[in-house]
């Protein structure tokens, strides 16, 4: 069974920053990227950001510039900095390796 600890959501004002936490544990865990997913009202869950186990990283349009991830695949942990924040990326925000997500963790850009 897979567990994830994710951390870091919460409300914060337009042009903001946050920072998510993801950690993965389980027996026998193996992954090639880690991600962040996010869902908000209404709207199917998206991809946000990729981490591959050689470092390279893949963003969506809408966070290009403004958002990174990082971490170590090897130890199944990744974060999320999230700069410039908009009303837009409010969501919960799902980490995800393989075809397992974790529970989420709210956040809510507003004024």
């Amino acid at each position: 069974q897979v567990q994830f600890v994710e951390s870091g959501g919460g409300l914060v004002q337009p042009g903001g920053s946050l920072r998510l936490s993801c950690v993965a544990s389980g027996r026998g865990l193996t992954a090639l990227q880690m991600s962040w997913y996010r869902q908000s009202a209404g709207k199917k869950r998206e991809l946000v950001a990729r981490i591959w186990t050689g470092g390279s990283t893949n963003y969506a349009d809408s966070v290009k510039g403004r958002f990174t991830i990082s971490g170590d695949i090897s130890k199944f942990t990744i974060y999320l900095q999230m700069n410039d924040l908009k009303p837009d990326d409010t969501a919960v925000y799902y980490c995800n390796l393989g075809a397992l997500f974790g529970q989420g963790t709210q956040v809510t850009v507003s004024s």
